[in-house]
Order: C-alpha cells, then sequence, then structure tokens
C-alpha cells in the first residue's frame, strides 16, 4: 500500500481524576461526527471543525463539570491534537500549511496552520469575545486551542478579527479552522515539505 493510499487514522484515549476521554479519528473522512463531550459548545464547535475539516471522529468525555467546563476542553483540546499527529504519521506529501476565513454574520476570524512539528499559538482578538459564553469564561477558549496546538505540535495563528456575538466569533473560528486542516493535511505525493529535509 503506498503512502498516499495508506488510512489515516487515529484512536486516543486519556483517564485521569478529572477526565475519561476515548477517541477515533480519520483525516479522510467526510465530515461525520458523533460528539459527546458533556458541554454542548464544546459539542458544537468540534463538530464544526471536522465537519469543514472531512474529518470523521468519534469522541466521548466525561468530565468533572460539576467545577467547571475547564479540564473537560482542555483535555479533549489535549486528545484531538495528539491524534491529529498520529494520523499524520511522518507528515510525507501534505501540504503542511492551511487558512481559513470564514464569515459569520457579523463576525470574522481567521486560522492559520502550519504542521510543522514546532508548537505555537499566537491567539489576537480575544477582547472582542464577551467575558462569559455558554456560561463559561472566555479564556477556556484559549486552552482548548493552546492544548490543540501544543499536543498536535504544530503553529497555530488564531485572529478575531471583528464582530459582536460571542458565539458567531467562535464560529467563525472552529469554521476556519477546520478549512486551515483541510487544507494543510491534503496530500500531494510523498515530499516533505521542508528545505530541512525533515519536519521536527
Amino acid at each position: 500500500m503506498s503512502e498516499c493510499s495508506t488510512p489515516r487514522k487515529a484512536h486516543h484515549v486519556r483517564h485521569t481524576q478529572e477526565t475519561k476521554i476515548t477517541l477515533d479519528l480519520n483525516l479522510d473522512g467526510s465530515g461525520l461526527t458523533k460528539i459527546a463531550t458533556g458541554f454542548g459548545m464544546l459539542d458544537h464547535m468540534l463538530t464544526l471543525t471536522l465537519f469543514w475539516a472531512g474529518m470523521d471522529c468519534t469522541l466521548s468525555c466525561s468530565g468533572d463539570l460539576h467545577v467547571d467546563a475547564h479540564h473537560s476542553v482542555e483535555d479533549t483540546g489535549l486528545v484531538l491534537g495528539a491524534a491529529i499527529l498520529e494520523a499524520l504519521g511522518e507528515r510525507q506529501g501534505i501540504a503542511r500549511v492551511g487558512y481559513g476565513r470564514v464569515p459569520m454574520d457579523e463576525a470574522l476570524a481567521e486560522v492559520t496552520i502550519d504542521l510543522s512539528g514546532r508548537p505555537w499559538l499566537e491567539w489576537r482578538g480575544d477582547e472582542l469575545l464577551p467575558p462569559l459564553i455558554a456560561h463559561e469564561e472566555k479564556d477556556l477558549w484559549r486552552e482548548f486551542y493552546k492544548a490543540l496546538a501544543s499536543s498536535g505540535r504544530f503553529n497555530l495563528h488564531v485572529a478575531f478579527l471583528y464582530g459582536k456575538n460571542g458565539h458567531h466569533l467562535l464560529e467563525s473560528a472552529a469554521k476556519g479552522l477546520g478549512l486551515a486542516l483541510a487544507q494543510a493535511t491534503k496530500r500531494h505525493g510523498h515530499m516533505i515539505r521542508s528545505t530541512k529535509g525533515g519536519l521536527d
């Protein structure tokens, strides 16, 4: 089986005293998802991202929501990032970089990624977000994207450009991330896109 026809899938389990997460991911799917984290807003945003990325995913999370959604959201980001990294394998042939910019009513965010192996999150414009979204502090979403980039080992820039509604701003970013992932993970032959000859 050639590299370009090898299924890019991953299975991840994370069990701690704060969360129990199980995830199955197929990078080369059609956007079919079954997401149940116990936090509806996270389910919604993950569904959007994976649909726009064209990835199939089954994810369940049982977390300490009696405290708040922080651990569930952050740990889900860690597991999803790790699954993407595993499914990419040696990253031969991938486009590596991707960009997404999707309007949601009055709101617009842009997302740019580089699947370089070097984790980084640049998070800009979050002063546009209201202090609370879905009864949780807005910083929860920065923690999600930071965890995703860290465990996925990629460079991720999220910029909220303008908008008034917190849900719309987050939805624009979620869809933009999906588009960026779809571009960056797309395979074109066998070359590793790095002048160094390898990705970190």
